[in-house]
């Protein structure tokens, strides 16, 4: 099939398909975090190194080559990421120790830091001018992907004899088989631009049009993905080890919860004003994340998780409508490096904060830990609703003056 008569509808939704894979695949290996522990006899310590290292490759990724994809085209990028996610789960499979565990995350971090910045901005390639869906499918892919990703893996711990096995085995081939769909049905959506050797210096790239919005978006970024961080590294642990909960696929609903309650975020609110989403999901989520330090405080197991439903459905708005502020008006030959800058603050504050979680426990205590990390969160997401209310302030007092420009939210 020629590519130009592949429907545009079609090319939008195989590109937010592959991103909730991907996203998936990041999130399968939370749950078999603790299969891993204790087939291997590693500390909280080591953990949070496993899950962090994951982060540091995603990261490196991104600045390398998260606006390659706007030199050289979106589809050469995306079949090297699935092949690599491919690689990653060869070795998940092969793992019996430690070291393959680290070696599998790094690969696995590598992808989805090249992946991330082209499919979304393949997203908001195709959408529909009048109807743009690509802010919501950036924005709930992660919540999506990492729920089912999660509950996958928890159930397959649960019901299956050789669960890494099978999770890894599937993957290997969902994701050659991904590579092969990409080849054969997505068309090219972006421009070929000069400079994709000069675009490999690391760096983050936020054209000057967007980077008002980015900086009142930013401490929203890190509060929502800070928090990410901390359940996908020690949610099942807190569960377990302060909950008494040993259940696999029960500790995992923790996740599904919190990632899936930011499905229901985002979808709720994609229709909003970009600063109206991001607002009402701070202070949502501020208050979600309250409860959790609140549960953990008074050892509540039916707190926990409705506080877990409320921090998600925070989390799918804030970043819902974050991205929408933040990509507004951007340029097609600039929106992967763009989004890429996103991520890039996202996946800081989702290992750096996470590794020091880690670390902490083991001096002070998981429970203990947790309830400061919650309140650095709190704190955070409230600063970025004050934020984005004093830019609201800015833009209507420049609206009134018929000479100026209003700023762009």
């Amino acid at each position: 099939m020629p590519f130009r008569r592949v429907p545009r509808a079609v090319s939008f939704w195989t590109a937010g398909a592959l991103l909730v894979l991907v996203l998936a695949a990041s999130g399968i290996p939370s749950p078999l975090y603790r299969v891993y522990q204790e087939r291997f006899g590693f500390s909280s310590g080591v953990l949070t190194t496993v899950f962090g290292i994951y982060a540091l490759a995603l990261l490196a990724a991104l600045l390398v080559v998260g606006a390659l994809s706007d030199h050289v085209g979106r589809r050469p990028v995306l079949v090297a990421g699935l092949l690599l996610q491919a690689v990653a789960s060869l070795l998940f499979l092969a793992a019996d120790g430690v070291g393959w565990l680290l070696a599998a995350r790094v690969v696995q971090g590598l992808s989805v830091g090249s992946l991330t910045g082209a499919l979304g901005a393949t997203l908001l390639d195709f959408q529909r001018s009048d109807r743009p869906k690509g802010p919501l499918l950036n924005s709930a892919s992660p919540g999506l992907g990492l729920a089912l990703g999660a509950v996958a893996a928890g159930i397959a711990v649960e019901v299956l004899a050789a669960p890494t096995d099978w999770v890894f085995g599937t993957m290997t081939a969902l994701f050659a088989g991904a590579a092969l769909l990409v080849l054969v049905l997505l068309p090219e959506s972006s421009p070929r631009v000069p400079g994709a050797l000069a675009s490999l210096r690391p760096r983050v790239r936020v054209p000057r049009a967007q980077r008002g919005a980015f900086l009142v978006a930013a401490p929203c970024l890190v509060a929502l993905w800070a928090l990410g961080g901390l359940y996908l590294s020690l949610g099942p642990s807190l569960a377990a080890d302060v909950f008494g909960i040993e259940d696999h696929a029960l500790g995992s609903l923790l996740l599904v919860a919190v990632n899936g309650m930011g499905v229901v975020g985002s979808v709720s609110l994609w229709r909003a004003r970009a600063d109206t989403a991001m607002l009402t999901g701070c202070l949502v989520f501020a208050a979600g994340v309250t409860a959790t330090v609140v549960a953990v405080a008074a050892g509540s197991v039916v707190l926990l998780y409705a506080s877990a439903v409320v921090s998600g459905f925070g989390f799918g708005a804030a970043f819902l409508g974050a991205i929408a502020v933040v990509t507004r008006g951007a340029a097609p030959g600039e929106r992967g490096g763009l989004l890429s800058g996103v991520f890039v603050v996202g996946y800081l504050a989702f290992s750096v904060p996470a590794i020091g979680a880690g670390l902490a426990a083991g001096a002070v205590g998981l429970e203990r830990t947790t309830e400061v990390y919650g309140a650095l969160v709190v704190v955070l997401a409230l600063s970025a609703a004050a934020g984005l209310l004093r830019r609201r302030r800015v833009e209507r007092r420049a609206a009134a003056r018929p000479e100026a420009v209003p700023a762009q939210l």
